[in-house]
């Protein structure tokens, strides 16, 4: 149970070593999951530039603003994605994968948020494999800038933008840029990141949060 201002939350940490549910540290392949699931947020992984900073002040962030906020550290984030390395490039290279556990933890939230790095044309693929199966509105933070019409050209489906050819069931609704991985996220990202998580709650279920 934590306190955060002047609300309470209850969250089902990390409580014992090992993979799933748990897992001491920020361990790949764990949930610490919110009592009520408004948001789940994905890291790529344990690294620093990821875990701690800066998922955990973005966790802290939503939910000082009022929102249940579930942090799952993907058990295979970091790598490529098949598809980029066998349109792409060549060689033996690290492969990223989500699998059938991560896929239900997800459609359990009501919106994802995913941060990632700093090249769009890994990123980009990197979520279009990871809410192909995720029928959840989604929302990227990332460090470069880059276009919801690029996701849409990559075959990720975009709010506002035609879905004739899109693969992913999930819904790519909203980006926010200039999140450096490894530091301090600044005040008016995290406004901004909490302002837009509001604003998609309340779009797709009516739900006034803060």
């Amino acid at each position: 149970m934590q306190t955060i201002g002047r609300k309470t939350f209850v969250v089902d940490c990390r409580e014992v070593p090992g993979f799933g549910l748990g897992g001491g540290l920020a361990a790949k392949g764990t949930l610490s999951e919110a009592a009520e699931r408004d948001v789940i947020i994905l890291s790529m992984g344990p690294q620093p530039r990821h875990i701690t900073k800066p998922v955990c002040e973005i966790t802290y962030g939503l939910r000082e603003a009022g929102i249940n906020a579930s942090v799952l550290v993907l058990e295979a984030g970091t790598g490529l994605p098949s598809e980029l390395i066998e349109k792409h490039m060549h060689g033996r290279m690290s492969t990223c994968g989500i699998n059938p556990r991560e896929i239900v933890q997800m459609n359990m939230h009501k919106l994802v948020l995913i941060h990632s790095g700093n090249i769009p044309a890994h990123f980009i693929y990197k979520v279009k494999l990871f809410i192909k199966h995720v029928e959840r509105p989604a929302i990227v933070v990332c460090q470069a800038p880059v276009t919801l019409e690029r996701f849409a050209e990559a075959g990720v489906r975009v709010r506002g933008f035609p879905n004739e050819n899109a693969e992913t069931k999930g819904e790519l609704v909203d980006i926010v840029t200039g999140v450096i991985r490894g530091q301090t996220c600044p005040t008016e990202k995290l406004e901004e990141i909490v302002g837009k998580v509001k604003y998609w709650l309340n779009v797709y279920y009516g739900e006034k949060k803060g």
